[in-house]
């Protein structure tokens, strides 16, 4: 058919054929793309608690935590303090490092398929890192937090500017523009996988503004939204009865739940 027609009129029906083929390429490329997903995170058994790893705030401290630790164990939940490297004080994707670590040996010892963390103030923080770069939230079934600066707190800004050089990395990352606070919520602040709770305090003197520790995607839920006459500070969020009875309804069950005034009487 084509030896019948004119050089030029050839050329042309050659060159309209490989723009009809290059456009079926480009459609087919264009349709590829819109079916394809990122593959989802499997879905952990929520039914089925495994061991509970609780992460110290700034300063690495693992006494704040033994109280709650021991309240856990009282309720027959296995449960370890991760013990933090650098004194509780270096640079964060460390810690979450060593918490990674922690849930590989916790899964290892028990045989579970699942950990619940909780985290303190800064652990908080280290838990989101974990589960967001560090493979955490294939592994985790429910990560609570208490008091954590996610949005990062004014205390360790001013620090940060008045007193650099005793504000070591880890006070320097949970400052409100800080670099690391930045990249973790840029995204997704709660990724698939966990369920996600975060309890705070409206008097917290230490992540300032209080509200830093909300977080987009979690159950929020402030001690005084509970316990309205509750006093609790910073400090003493881990050793408060009232907030181990609420970490515990949130570690329990086959999922976690909104705590409310109508909740006061039964957990206090």
């Amino acid at each position: 058919m084509f030896s019948s027609l004119a050089p030029a009129r050839r050329r042309l029906v050659l060159a309209l054929l490989v723009l009809v083929a290059v456009g079926v390429v480009v459609v087919a490329a264009i349709v590829a793309s819109s079916l394809r997903t990122d593959d989802p995170v499997a879905s952990v058994d929520q039914s089925v608690p495994g061991p509970v790893l609780l992460v110290p705030g700034f300063g690495g401290s693992t006494g704040a935590l033994d109280v709650l630790a021991a309240a856990l164990r009282e309720d027959g939940r296995d449960a370890t303090v991760v013990a933090l490297p650098d004194g509780g004080v270096g640079d964060l994707t460390a810690q979450a490092g060593t918490l990674r670590d922690a849930a590989d040996a916790a899964l290892t010892r028990t045989g579970a398929t699942s950990v619940d963390v909780v985290g303190y103030s800064a652990g908080g923080v280290v838990a989101r890192i974990w589960a967001a770069d560090l493979g955490g939230a294939e592994q985790a079934r429910r990560i609570v937090t208490l008091g954590s600066p996610h949005h990062g707190t004014q205390v360790a800004g001013l620090a940060a500017q008045v007193l650099p050089d005793r504000c070591p990395t880890a006070c320097q990352q949970l400052a409100p523009d800080s670099s690391v606070l930045a990249a973790l919520n840029s995204g997704d602040e709660t990724p698939e996988g966990p369920q996600w709770v975060s309890i705070w305090t409206d008097v917290d003197q230490v992540v300032t503004p209080p509200t830093s520790a909300e977080l987009d995607g979690a159950i929020d839920i402030p001690v005084q939204s509970v316990c309205a006459d509750s006093t609790v500070d910073h400090g003493n969020l881990p050793r408060d009865p009232l907030v181990a009875a609420m970490v515990s309804a949130q570690l329990e069950g086959g999922s976690t739940t909104q705590l409310g005034a109508a909740d006061c009487s039964r957990l206090s």
